[in-house]
């Protein structure tokens, strides 16, 4: 027998939310000045000419070779015009964001020169009791959960949601799966803020962070026979190892028989597949290929924007290079995926979040896959050196021009 669906009726909610005069979902009519001014303080000459030149520039003995996709996309620039277009349409109220609009710091500290304020967070928790009725509040570009919602529309607050159609997408996804009563498996970082959102959208849930995991969960659907001590065993370690990664009341024994797929946006594209392909089997294994499609549910939620910077980043690295930067937001799920690439091709490869990390003395401030900020010695070679450069979909063309400044500046000096 099915598991009775689980959820509050989102779709309901989301009715209601769209039907009332406090919900927005389209910017306000500012959209030639704010273009003006996203172009003046986040867009560069010298990355439009890089691009112009085949996304490479020679000064001395620098090349600087640009991934041919990288930087804002479509999404992210939409969520920060809009809180642009928020701020002029209310000049005077107050103006709250859920989270950062963006994973971006210059960005996010814009906002807050406009006197934008960022929820406070305490252990992990949102405090919205700084929020008040006739207060305007922004969702940032990967959303906010359905209980976040609730909370600002019975407070009788303004809402300005700028969450990217793509993450929107993902979330009818895990809404099709709870309407048949199948759980949602979902790729991603169940404290990341987008699967949260998402995972608020699902009925019964379970967040698998990459092919390791997703082959755990495969292959407790598999197993077969043994003792009730040792199934119970089993089922124990199961929901020890996911115990923050899913639905209250999950029973893995349960809520295993009838999956769908879903992912958060920023994953890496090919793993998302890989993903897909394996619960695919496996439920064709255990049920039979011609019960497939009663226990398995898949559609295509790969963003578009990150399956391009990921394809660029893979194309980039197969030309010679000396070293990699990675340019954006510690915090950013999609910039970390694309310092995996580099990782994983063996090339030098550095993520930093501004060119302030460039320091004097051929010192650079970067941060490890995994680990926290560290300093690199000597980190410029000497000599003639290619240098590949790609950012994550937070990072404004801006903050790439000035980390390519700073390197041919620091070149230029050690010549001198």
């Amino acid at each position: 027998m099915k598991p009775t669906k689980t959820g509050m009726d989102t779709k309901a909610f989301k009715r209601s939310l769209n039907s009332s005069d406090l919900y927005h979902r389209k910017g306000f009519g500012h959209e030639a000045e704010v273009s003006g001014q996203m172009q003046s303080e986040y867009q560069s000459d010298l990355i439009q000419q890089i691009r112009e030149n085949s996304y490479t520039l020679q000064q001395g003995d620098v090349t600087i070779r640009l991934a041919e996709a990288f930087g804002f996309c479509w999404g992210v620039e939409r969520a920060v015009a809009m809180a642009y277009e928020t701020r002029q349409h209310f000049p005077t109220e107050r103006i709250w964001i859920t989270n950062e609009i963006i994973h971006n710091p210059s960005v996010n500290q814009r906002l807050r020169q406009m006197q934008v304020g960022f929820i406070p967070v305490e252990a992990g928790i949102k405090d919205f009791g700084v929020v008040e009725q006739g207060d305007v509040v922004i969702l940032p570009a990967f959303g906010a959960s359905v209980q976040e919602m609730q909370l600002l529309n019975d407070k009788g607050c303004t809402i300005v949601d700028t969450t990217c159609p793509w993450v929107s997408k993902v979330w009818n996804t895990v809404e099709k799966h709870k309407k048949v009563s199948h759980t949602s498996i979902i790729h991603g970082k169940y404290n990341h803020e987008e699967t949260i959102a998402t995972s608020s959208f699902a009925g019964t849930y379970l967040i698998v962070l990459n092919l390791a995991e997703a082959q755990y969960v495969a292959d407790y659907i598999l197993q077969e026979g043994g003792s009730p001590e040792e199934r119970l065993r089993q089922r124990d370690a199961f929901m020890a190892k996911f115990s923050r990664a899913c639905s209250e009341g999950f029973d893995p024994d349960r809520d295993l028989q009838y999956v769908g797929i879903a992912n958060q946006t920023t994953m890496l594209k090919g793993e998302t597949e890989q993903i897909g392909k394996l619960f695919e089997h496996t439920m064709m294994r255990k049920y039979g290929p011609d019960q497939l499609n009663q226990h398995f549910l898949s559609f295509n939620t790969i963003c578009d924007a990150t399956q391009e910077r990921q394809d660029a980043m893979f194309q980039l690295v197969d030309e010679k290079l000396d070293l990699m930067m990675v340019i954006g937001g510690y915090n950013s799920s999609n910039t970390t995926h694309l310092q995996e690439i580099a990782i994983e091709r063996g090339i030098p490869s550095y993520h930093i979040d501004s060119a302030d990390r460039i320091l004097s003395g051929n010192r650079l401030e970067h941060k490890p896959l995994h680990r926290d900020l560290e300093i690199q010695e000597n980190w410029l070679p000497a000599g003639a050196i290619v240098v590949g450069i790609t950012s994550g979909a937070s990072t404004p063309d801006k903050v790439v021009a000035q980390v390519i400044e700073q390197i041919f500046a620091l070149k230029a000096a050690a010549q001198a």
